[in-house]
């Protein structure tokens, strides 16, 4: 009998995998326009005979999910992933004259694909789409079903989005739960095919201190915001401090606050705004509530006796009002290990069991539909958003790999080749 990885290395049409990854690069679908990208897939996914299902999650935003339905009641297996980009300003400055200098054109330098979405994360996409191909291309009939979903509105940053509206949706959609509800669940985030069963959670707050502006030569007619500023950022860093010391999660890290930006002054006078924006990282096991509670007391602790008033505003709320929450999955979870045995080896880092240095939509699968999800995909988190967006073919064909041998294993086959 022939070994499983081998028989599939023996089917692997490298170069119908880089076309398919550099076709979806091609098909740009920055965060509020999904439908590009959409439509590339669903042509991809009816060759597959995954049956695709468009369904939109506002005007002219669509989802779409299909399925492999395989010969028994075993397993539903489910890929998912973000349709939509972030954007690429800068790119073609950085890039002019060069191959590059499309952000759009997958261009394959050195081994590598470019271009906006190769990793975060198209690369993910046409992995697990590339591996179904695969196993088709080598005759094995699954016993289990695998289902497909790719979802919009993940990525913030465009004006009116990325409020995780397509996840939202999906996680929803009776079409979806009836015929695709999953037992086990990957989140083709970039990983560098590592496997990340837990999550940061976060809050992103922005911070308005108001006191009251006066000519500089008369400083006791204003209140000075800035300063007032000054004293709020002490507690927020003191505050971070007793965070990173309380508590460790030994994938995901210690919890903290970042202040991203201070914005404050006047001309020739007493400041009386000023401007905070920061972000705060908590750990499995934490919650959203707590942690805002203690960021607002001690932006009141630094407010007070200052004369000033603030305001506190969340705009990042995704599967909670505040932000996005924690998640942690045990890494002893057999399709975890059983993940991870088959990625090791296969990269220098792959297989190897860690934390999302990120946030990603996986809540939504745990909490909602109660099934256990990991992110793992090749592509490097370091340059996805980024003017050098780029995944390696070893990296993205070695994946392909990987996830194809853990579908058979997983689901289970009714023929051995």
């Amino acid at each position: 009998m022939v070994d499983l990885s081998v028989e599939l290395e023996q089917h692997l049409d490298k170069d119908g995998a880089i076309e398919l990854l550099r076709g979806a690069v091609q098909a740009h679908s920055i965060t509020g326009n999904e439908a590009n990208f959409v439509a590339y897939l669903s042509d991809k996914m009816h060759t597959l005979d995954l049956a695709p299902i468009i369904e939109e999650f506002a005007e002219g935003r669509p989802n779409i999910f299909g399925k492999k339905a395989g010969s028994g009641d075993d397993n539903n297996l489910l890929f998912v992933g973000h349709t939509d980009t972030v954007h690429v300003d800068g790119w073609r400055e950085k890039w002019a004259g060069d191959e590059r200098e499309n952000p759009f054109s997958g261009a394959l330098i050195d081994g590598e694909i470019w271009g906006r979405g190769t990793g975060d994360l198209k690369g993910g996409i046409c992995t697990a789409l590339a591996a179904m191909a695969l196993i088709d291309a080598a005759g094995i009939k699954l016993k289990g079903d695998v289902s497909f979903a790719f979802v919009g509105d993940e990525e913030s940053g465009e004006e009116g989005s990325g409020v995780s509206a397509g996840i939202d949706h999906l996680t929803k959609s009776p079409a979806f739960l009836e015929n695709h509800k999953p037992d086990f669940a990957i989140y083709v985030e970039p990983t560098q095919l590592q496997v990340f069963p837990a999550q940061m959670g976060f809050f992103i707050a922005d911070i308005h201190i108001t006191g009251k502006s006066a000519y500089f030569g008369v400083p006791e007619q204003g209140v000075d915001a800035l300063k007032a500023g000054h004293k709020v950022l002490s507690e927020i860093w003191t505050l971070s401090e007793r965070m990173a010391m309380s508590a460790n999660h030994d994938l995901v890290g210690n919890a903290f606050i970042l202040v991203t930006e201070i914005n404050g002054g006047g001309y020739i006078a007493v400041p009386g705004e000023c401007k905070l924006s920061l972000i705060c990282k908590i750990l499995p096991g934490q919650t959203l509530n707590e942690a805002v509670r203690q960021l607002e007391h001690a932006i009141g602790l630094g407010i007070d006796g200052t004369g000033c008033r603030s305001s506190i505003q969340y705009p990042a709320g995704r599967d909670h009002k505040y932000g996005g929450t924690p998640t942690d999955i045990a890494p002893s979870l057999m399709p975890i290990t059983q993940l991870s045995e088959i990625l090791v080896g296969k990269t220098s880092l792959s297989g190897k069991v860690s934390g999302a240095p990120y946030w990603s939509e996986a809540p939504y699968l745990i909490e909602r539909l109660g099934c256990p999800t990991v992110y793992c995909a090749p592509g490097n988190i370091a340059n996805c958003h980024t003017l050098e967006e780029r995944i390696s073919v070893e990296e993205y064909t070695a994946g392909i790999l990987a996830i194809a041998e853990f579908i058979v294993r997983y689901c289970g086959a009714n023929e051995q080749h």
